[in-house]
């Protein structure tokens, strides 16, 4: 299938830590690293593992960093169309405890592509599938025309002034930021997915459904949302039923909590 994402990228460090640092306190780092990531770059890798192929479509910064993210996303599989702008790349500072929960601290502007940006906005209408993290309204729209459009509910604010229908709205339900009330977008989505964790989460419509269990110890929950909602967007593109759409998303969600960073436990088909 042609899969597309339309979104964002921070290049994030990480710092395993025994716990969050309390005010004024000093906690040492087992280990750190940095990559890539952000919820469009985690999106468009986790659909590469699934499908062999993926377009992204994102804005970076003219800088060192963006350059960085270009070229690992590269090497990860993915089809970058992303223009260079004169903005520093986002960057964002993850902690991952002891029970493999991550706090993160952004840093800069977000940056995300809007059609006044010279990338192939006219291939999405080829596309099976699509998945929106971040954009204006018009790369909203853009996104529309691929036959299935998911999105993420962290871009409420953009959703609410357009008028844009999803196949699929998914967002955490223990995230305020993230919680959608009906009749919050017009027209609604065709089913809105709620995360609860390893409690599973609720649909509507549908009610509830369980959690996909954890195929190892948990490591780091860093991406697990988004490569649910990549898994949830590569299934609806198939034309798999909900529960079935539903199973594999979580699958997805699951497997990203068993490894280091954005990347190491995603599901590969």
């Amino acid at each position: 299938m042609r899969l597309a994402v339309v979104g964002h990228v921070e290049w994030v460090e990480f710092a395993r830590v025994e716990h969050v640092p309390a005010p004024g306190e000093i906690v040492t780092a087992a280990e750190t690293w940095e990559e890539a990531a952000g919820g469009g770059a985690v999106a468009a890798v986790q659909l590469v593992k699934l499908n062999g192929q993926c377009t992204f479509y994102t804005l970076l910064g003219d800088d060192e960093l963006g350059r960085r993210a270009v070229d690992q996303l590269t090497r990860q599989g993915v089809d970058v169309q992303s223009e260079l702008v004169g903005r520093p790349t986002r960057r964002g500072f993850t902690f991952v405890d002891a029970v493999g929960e991550r706090t993160i601290t952004v840093i800069g502007e977000k940056l995300h592509p809007s059609p006044s940006h010279h990338l192939p906005w006219l291939d999405l209408a080829r596309c099976h599938g699509a998945y929106f993290t971040a954009g204006d309204v018009g790369a909203l729209e853009a996104a529309r025309s691929a036959r299935v459009l998911v999105a993420t509910s962290r871009e409420l604010a953009t959703l609410r002034r357009s008028a844009v229908e999803l196949d699929a709205l998914v967002g955490s339900g223990e995230d305020l930021s993230e919680q959608y009330q009906p009749g919050e977008l017009e027209p609604a989505p065709k089913l809105v997915v709620s995360t609860a964790g390893p409690l599973g989460g609720w649909t509507q419509p549908g009610g509830p459904y369980r959690a996909a269990p954890l195929p190892g110890p948990v490591s780091d929950a860093y991406g697990a949302g988004d490569s649910f909602a990549a898994g949830l967007t590569f299934a609806l593109a198939q034309g798999l039923e909900r529960e079935e759409a539903l199973e594999l998303a979580s699958r997805c969600g699951a497997a990203a909590m068993t490894g280091r960073g954005a990347y190491e436990g995603q599901l590969t088909a």
